[in-house]
């Protein structure tokens, strides 16, 4: 089972300071909502580049290595995976007016026990989806 959120957000800050900020996926503890920490552990920045992120969801602490699969503007596509699950993340940053429109799309697959919980998991998605768009605008609004 594949679950989507996606958001897209408008902000004032132009896409050449929104991309490279957003590509450094160690800002991820300023921008997504649930991120409690995230460390870089091998690579540029560029594809192939790994992290290790921890965030909290739904009262648990969830640990996923992300891998940078690309980075081509207005494209950055990373994907995080643990035993449970895969989240196949898409930022797509584009001119808008002075600023940027970001869209964040998270492809979420579960696997185990994790996929029987679907009716539970999307509200929790979602809810997590307008709480990451709502702090994505705020971080970005401060570059």
């Amino acid at each position: 089972m594949t679950t989507t959120i996606e958001r897209t957000i408008r902000t004032s800050a132009a896409p050449d300071v929104v991309f490279p900020y957003l590509v450094d996926f160690r800002n991820a503890t300023e921008w997504d909502y649930g991120t409690v920490s995230c460390e870089l552990v091998s690579g540029d920045g560029g594809p192939g580049t790994r992290y290790k992120n921890v965030s909290k969801f739904a009262g648990n602490t969830v640990e996923l290595e992300y891998t940078t699969e690309q980075v081509e503007e207005p494209v950055f596509v990373i994907t995080g995976r643990n035993d449970t699950t895969v989240s196949h993340d898409t930022i797509t940053v584009r001119p808008d007016g002075t600023g940027s429109s970001v869209t964040y799309r998270a492809d979420f697959e579960f696997s185990g026990p994790a996929r029987f919980l679907g009716p539970v998991i999307t509200p929790l998605l979602n809810r997590l989806g307008d709480n990451t768009a709502r702090t994505l605008r705020e971080a970005l609004d401060r570059l």
